[in-house]
C-alpha cells in the first residue's frame, strides 16, 4: 500500500491507497512543530481503526509546501512504517514539461493539481484549486504545464476583513439565500461569496482568452463544492486531485523509490 502524505499551509492530508482505491482519508492542522511521534500516535490509530495493517504500507510520497514540516514527516515514515519517502520536488520524474522562469519555486501542489489533472482529463485546462490560497494553474493541448495565477484564500480574506474592521464579525463562509443583505452578516457573507465566484469567474475568463481555446475547468480543494453551487464555470469537481496527483509521481517514479529504499536500509 502506497502513504500519501499532502502538506498544505492549513492542514496536512494523509490518505493510504491499496492500489485500487483509496482507502482512508484523514487530515490534521499543519504545524511544523509536531513532531514525528506524535504523527505516528494519531495516523496509527486511525489506520487500526478503520482496519488497515500500517505494515502493508511498503511506500511512501511526500508533497510539501511548508518545507519546515518535511524532516518529522520523513522521520515518520522511515521509523514508524520502515520505508523511505519519495519527496515531489523536481529532482523526480514528472513526464511533463513545465514552461516557467524558475521551476524550482512552483508549489508542489500546483505541479501535482497539473499532472493528475492532465492524466485524466488532457488539456488544455485550467485548475481551480481552493485552499488557504486559490490557485489556478493551466495545462495546454500539449500537456505542457504552463504556469497560472495566485490569490488570497476566501478563508484569508475573511481573517484580513474581521480583523480590520472592528465592528465587523468573524464568520465562515457559506452561499446566502439572497445577495441583498438585511443585516451585517448577510451582507458580509453575500460580499464573499459572490465577490469571490466573481473573481473566480474573472480570472478564469482572462486565462481562457490569452490561451485563445476553450479549457476544461476542472474544480479541487475543500471549498469546491461550495463555490461550485454559485456558477456554471466547472466542468469538473475533482476533490483527490493532488493526492492523485502524488499517487501518480509515485508510481512513475516506483524504480527511484527501490532505489532510495535500498540506499537508506
Amino acid at each position: 500500500m502506497l502513504l500519501v502524505i499532502d502538506v498544505g499551509n492549513t492542514n496536512v492530508v494523509f490518505a493510504v491507497h491499496d492500489g485500487d482505491v483509496w482507502a482512508g482519508q484523514w487530515r490534521i492542522s499543519t504545524n511544523d512543530a509536531r513532531t514525528s511521534d506524535e504523527y505516528a500516535l494519531w495516523i496509527l490509530g486511525l489506520l487500526e481503526r478503520v482496519g488497515l495493517n500500517a505494515e502493508k504500507i511498503d511506500r511512501a510520497i511526500i508533497g510539501t509546501v511548508v518545507p519546515a514540516a518535511l524532516y518529522d514527516l520523513r522521520r515518520l515514515c522511515r521509523q514508524w512504517f520502515q520505508v523511505e519517502p519519495l519527496i515531489a520536488n523536481v529532482g523526480l520524474d514528472w513526464g511533463m514539461d513545465v514552461l516557467v522562469d524558475n521551476p524550482e519555486e512552483l508549489g508542489a501542489d500546483r505541479r501535482l493539481n497539473g499532472l493528475a489533472a492532465q492524466h485524466f482529463y488532457g488539456g488544455p485546462l485550467i485548475v481551480v484549486d481552493f485552499g488557504t490560497a486559490t490557485t489556478f494553474d493551466v495545462v495546454n493541448e500539449q500537456g505542457q504545464y504552463c504556469g497560472g495565477a495566485i490569490a488570497p484564500g476566501v478563508n484569508l480574506s475573511i481573517d484580513a476583513l474581521h480583523r480590520a474592521a472592528a465592528r465587523l464579525p468573524r464568520m465562515s463562509i457559506g452561499r446566502p439565500i439572497t445577495a441583498i443583505g438585511k443585516n451585517t452578516s448577510v451582507a458580509m457573507r453575500s460580499g464573499l461569496f459572490w465577490g469571490y465566484v466573481g473573481l473566480v469567474e474573472g480570472v478564469v475568463n482572462r486565462i481562457s482568452s490569452e490561451m485563445k481555446v476553450s479549457p476544461k475547468i476542472i474544480a479541487t480543494g475543500g471549498l469546491a463544492p461550495l463555490f461550485s453551487e454559485g456558477t456554471e464555470l466547472f466542468d469538473i469537481i475533482a476533490p483527490d486531485l493532488t493526492l492523485d496527483g502524488l499517487r501518480l509521481l509515485a508510481d512513475r517514479n516506483e524504480a527511484s523509490y527501490l532505489l532510495h529504499s535500498s540506499d537508506h536500509a
